[in-house]
């Protein structure tokens, strides 16, 4: 059997999860209270602030789910599609792929529009393509995990808005760690996680509902197929007078999410966004000097997911495997079709720093 206290520290630089400031780690082993304790109760106000706060939104449908950012994409489109809408969805990775793979499950009427991984959404195209047909929902991911491309998503909402249609945005990677106006980028819904930019341990989802999203979850003809997803019963649990019973949250995660809100919010969303870039631009500039080239172009790159073209000849897994046993780093492989093509290297959270970088770059260095 395994000894917890013999677990490495490692170095957190894949796509998930990231590495944990130790102030977190402090709060999370205080003492565990009733989900419906007085003082969990004003726990969660100050999480729904903080959160409305690091989105930039006044959506009073604001909240975190007991589960992970998986389970915040189940909880948007379930509640938002209804069978037999027209939705839109452009795919340029795996995590689109998964959007149009739930929503299809659900019973929306899919249009797909491809590009190849390690382009962006064409904003135009995708314009052209809300004119041919009147969609309900169109969705579409901020950051692609899987190839390492920021969409042009502030483009978009404002078209989506136009067409009469619910904007859906997965901000997984991205809530944190880039420039994300949700009120001002006409998104009618929004779902992340907590363990990359937000940099607390992975079990919950932060997700946010314009009040027309709403409107059209309690519209709906039949009710929402999850009872646990399910935003007419989880906004009586958050916003109710008084408060209903829905289920038992994890306290421990809770202090530790609004811990590592309020650190971002401490240092200033311009300053968090602002290390998250100059990470990003110390790694470029370390890998390219050692001949490394990446996938993405430099206008579409994410800062927070770096994907590295692996040199010919180079064993992925044997690189990755000797960053972990040796230098005791972690990095990411290549999903889908980028399986053993790229690398992918995270600087998220409280791991986005150029101290972190230097000892990826030089490990990387003796290794290759």
């Amino acid at each position: 059997m395994p000894n917890l206290l013999d677990i490495d520290s490692v170095l957190l630089m894949g796509p998930g999860p990231s590495s944990i400031n130790d102030k977190v780690y402090m709060v999370m082993g205080r003492p565990t209270i009733g989900h419906m304790d007085a003082q969990f109760i004003a726990l969660l106000d100050g999480i729904k602030d903080s959160l409305q706060k690091v989105m930039l939104t006044n959506n009073d449908a604001t909240i975190i789910l007991s589960g992970t950012g998986s389970s915040g994409m189940e909880a948007v489109l379930t509640n938002l599609i209804e069978e037999g809408e027209a939705m839109l969805i452009p795919v340029n990775g795996f995590f689109s792929e998964r959007m149009v793979d739930v929503a299809r499950r659900l019973g929306a009427i899919v249009d797909v529009i491809e590009i190849a991984p390690g382009q962006p959404v064409n904003s135009a195209e995708l314009e052209k393509k809300l004119k041919e047909k009147p969609y309900k929902l169109v969705g579409m991911v901020h950051a692609e995990t899987s190839t390492g491309v920021l969409n042009p998503i502030q483009e978009i909402g404002p078209m989506v808005r136009a067409a009469g249609a619910y904007f859906i945005v997965d901000a997984v990677t991205s809530l944190g760690g880039n420039k994300l106006l949700t009120d001002e980028w006409c998104i009618d819904a929004l779902y992340s996680c907590s363990q990359k930019c937000i940099g607390c341990p992975s079990g919950l989802a932060p997700v946010t509902f314009s009040g027309r999203a709403m409107e059209k979850i309690n519209a709906r003809k039949k009710k929402v197929p999850n009872f646990y997803l399910d935003m007419t019963l989880l906004m009586k649990y958050w916003s109710g007078t008084p408060r209903a019973y829905h289920h038992t949250a994890p306290a421990n995660m809770y202090y530790g999410l609004y811990q590592a809100l309020n650190l971002i919010l401490e240092e200033g969303l311009d300053n968090v966004h602002a290390r998250h870039l100059d990470a990003h631009n110390y790694l470029v500039s370390g890998l390219e000097g050692m001949g490394l080239k990446m996938l993405v172009d430099k206008e579409w790159r994410l800062p927070n997911l770096n994907t590295v073209l692996i040199p010919e000849g180079k064993d992925d897994l044997a690189v990755r495997k000797e960053l972990r046993q040796t230098y005791k780093i972690e990095i990411g492989a290549g999903l889908g079709s980028l399986a053993g093509k790229i690398w992918r290297i995270g600087i998220m959270g409280h791991t986005a720093r150029r101290e972190n970088v230097d000892a990826l770059l030089a490990a990387l260095k003796k290794i290759l």
